[in-house]
């Protein structure tokens, strides 16, 4: 497409390279700001924990806005995975939490606006999120159940952008390889107390492999109102609507070298992928009682139609309707204790669950007999309180903790093959202790204590028999132990982190033979993960930026044994032993900028028997841009080439595939560019 749209890319060349116009230079920031990502507003500095910044020009300047992992690929202890199968959504782990997902987000709490994307069972999704409005996000890396409850090993925190003080509209093309065309549409601003921002996107791509076309359209809105000088109120509404996601599947080492960009044969056959269409609500009301207390009271409604069709007959498509809503309640005092400086936070979570979930049989992607019904109620209730305590001018200690109450509740509805409902109720303590030493006045060193919990979901409670629970699978529980120094100044940002953690009752994922691309799960024995992280950023020059990152796993398999074999001392499968992220962003006072980024990622396992080993890559990828005031017009030229070394990877590995169905290629070197226009009115 974007070679059909050949004068606009001229015209595009002739604009960035011979535009001499005064341009708005741009603002390189040092992320060490205040952040609410532990229920409380602080100074990351101050943490008691790894949490890391990206700010909104890091999120937007010149990326062509697919995935997540665009800007979150330089996070230490992170590791994305799938950016380029829609139909699967993106992978992401945390210091491995997260890593045995085949599809949609395990292990890690994703948050909007306050509003949960993770669902009551700990499954979640970034498909319902628009990139293209976030303002920036949060990365909390390690157990986080003690705020965040079910599926804690990890947090991503976003925050949407708000309207401007001068009310604007924005218009944004981008066209690329594989036929990537995206068109958003932004208006915001400020009139008197009233904050407002809408964004409309619609994208659609062909991709790099057979069967992997995506569209997807969405609009959200961030509307806030301030009542008086002590209160507001937020609304939002996200609704996305994805007619197509198709899904090429893993394909065996033999295949790649046939041929890389070819689907799985079961996946055209069965013509696997889903559609979607899903709308958020979410109103969160805050008020300051006084200088010392407050409140915030929150309730959200998500509903999400989901049909999918999997690469196999025998209940091969999925028709899903779900309802998840719930609210909260905080409440945070700061006073005194003793003499000390304290600040003491309290709060209960409310979530509800409902699927109606039907399974069909898939005749070459038509829609055959019903094959499986089940309604499915997950019901999740959450205390939690966090109190920080100065003791000095140095010291300071945070103890928090957590009791979730989880209820599973399945309502057989086919009952030809017998009655397989049943309930299942979880409860669990997630306590947490942190200490924070300030050495200088922008030095810190910490450490901290934490344990956690992750149930199964729904999908990974699945009866390899029928419907149903699995009673044989149990929730996967760990402990946290870490050490971290942080340190600033004007100029860069310093951290560094070690960890270990013990986790018990692992989830692992398998594939059947008749069931090829649908997972199963079992618990291993336990296993160990042993860490460090590093990384660094800030500014060379006046023009030049950098971020650093750096990332060391050693995750094993202390006791693991099935009928497959013993695994004990094995990698965990899905991780690479060793990241490494380099960044550079150039810009100038004339508003042209370039940014490099490279990724390392080391070798990995692609099964618990370690048989299949995955070796190590790295991709580069190249930005660079134009900003140019004309008149009341900002305009923004950019593009953009991904993989510029032509590298050949793999963008997915599927966790212990059937029949070595690991692999999903990454595309070739590829280009995209594009146009924002913005106006104030």
């Amino acid at each position: 497409m974007y070679y059909k749209k050949n004068k606009l890319a001229k015209l595009i060349f002739l604009l960035f390279f011979f535009q001499n116009s005064y341009a708005e230079p741009l603002v390189i920031q040092i992320n060490y700001e205040d952040t609410d990502a532990t229920r409380v507003e602080k100074n990351i500095l101050d943490i008691p924990g790894s949490i890391t910044n990206i700010n909104k020009n890091k999120l937007q300047l010149g990326t062509e806005q697919l995935g997540l992992d665009e800007s979150l690929n330089h996070v230490p202890g992170t590791f994305f995975q799938n950016r380029y199968n829609f139909a699967q959504d993106l992978r992401v782990s945390i210091r491995g939490f997260g890593s045995r997902s085949n599809f949609g987000i395990r292990g890690i709490k994703i948050i909007v606006d306050g509003i949960p994307e993770t669902l009551a069972d700990g499954q979640g999704s970034v498909d319902g999120i628009d990139i293209g409005s976030i303002n920036k996000i949060n990365v909390i890396r390690g157990p986080t159940s003690s705020l965040y409850g079910n599926a804690s090993g990890g947090a991503i925190v976003i925050e949407t952008e708000k309207g401007s003080k001068e009310p604007f509209i924005q218009l944004k093309n981008s066209y690329g390889a594989h036929n990537l065309g995206k068109e958003q549409f932004k208006i915001g601003g400020i009139s008197n107390n009233l904050n407002y921002l809408f964004n409309f996107s619609n994208t659609t791509i062909d991709g790099y492999r057979d069967n992997s076309d995506f569209k997807n359209e969405q609009f959200s809105s961030r509307v806030e109102y301030q009542i008086s000088d002590y209160s507001s109120i937020l609304s939002t509404i996200h609704y996305t609507k994805q007619p197509f996601a198709n899904d090429p599947g893993g394909i065996s080492k033999e295949d790649v070298a046939l041929n890389r960009k070819q689907s799985r044969t079961n996946n055209l056959n069965y013509k696997a992928g889903e559609k979607l269409k899903q709308i958020r609500f979410g109103l969160i009301y805050k008020n300051i009682i006084n200088k010392n207390n407050s409140i915030e009271l929150k309730s959200y409604s998500i509903n999400r139609d989901f049909d999918n069709k999997l690469p196999f007959e025998s209940g091969g498509i999925v028709d899903l309707k779900r309802n998840f809503y719930g609210g909260g309640l905080k409440f945070t005092r700061n006073n005194s204790f003793v003499t000390n400086k304290n600040r003491f936070l309290i709060g209960i979570d409310y979530d509800r669950q409902e699927d109606d979930r039907k399974r069909y049989n898939n005749l070459s992607g038509e829609r055959g007999s019903m094959s499986f019904q089940q309604d499915e109620f997950v019901t999740s209730l959450g205390i939690y309180f966090q109190n920080e305590t100065k003791l000095n001018d140095f010291f300071e200690i945070t103890l928090g903790a957590r009791y979730d109450d989880i209820k599973f509740d399945v309502s057989d509805k086919f009952l030809s093959n017998g009655d397989d409902s049943g309930k299942v109720n979880f409860d669990q303590w997630s306590p947490m202790l942190g200490l924070s030493f300030k050495l200088y006045k922008s030095t810190n060193l910490y450490a901290n204590i934490s344990k956690a919990f992750e149930t199964p979901t729904t999908t990974e409670f699945t009866s390899t028999s029928g419907g149903g629970f699995d009673p044989k699978v149990k929730p996967q529980k760990s402990v946290n132990y870490e050490l971290g120094f942080k340190t600033s100044t004007n100029k860069h940002l310093f951290e560094a982190a070690v960890f270990h953690i013990d986790v018990d009752d692992e989830l692992t994922s398998y594939e059947l033979s008749g069931y090829p691309g649908r997972s199963f799960y079992k618990n291993a024995g336990s296993s160990e993960r042993n860490g460090f992280e590093l990384s660094s950023s800030g500014k060379l020059t006046n023009n030049i930026e950098y971020q650093f990152s750096y990332t060391y796993s050693d995750f094993k398999f202390n006791h693991f044994t099935n009928k497959s074999g013993t695994y004990d001392g094995n990698y965990i499968p899905g991780i690479p032993k060793y990241l490494l992220n380099i960044f550079f962003l150039w810009k100038n006072n004339l508003g042209l900028y370039a940014s490099l980024d490279n990724l390392f990622s080391g070798s990995l396992y692609a099964d618990n028997a370690n048989e299949n080993k995955v070796s190590s890559h790295m991709v580069s990828n190249l930005r660079f841009g134009k900003n140019i005031n004309y008149k009341d017009y900002k305009i923004r030229l950019y593009s953009g080439i991904n993989n510029i070394f032509d590298k050949r990877y793999f963008s997915n590995i599927r966790i212990n595939a059937f029949g070595g169905n690991y692999y999903e290629p990454a595309p070739k070197q590829n280009f995209y560019f594009g146009l924002t226009i913005d106006k104030n009115f």
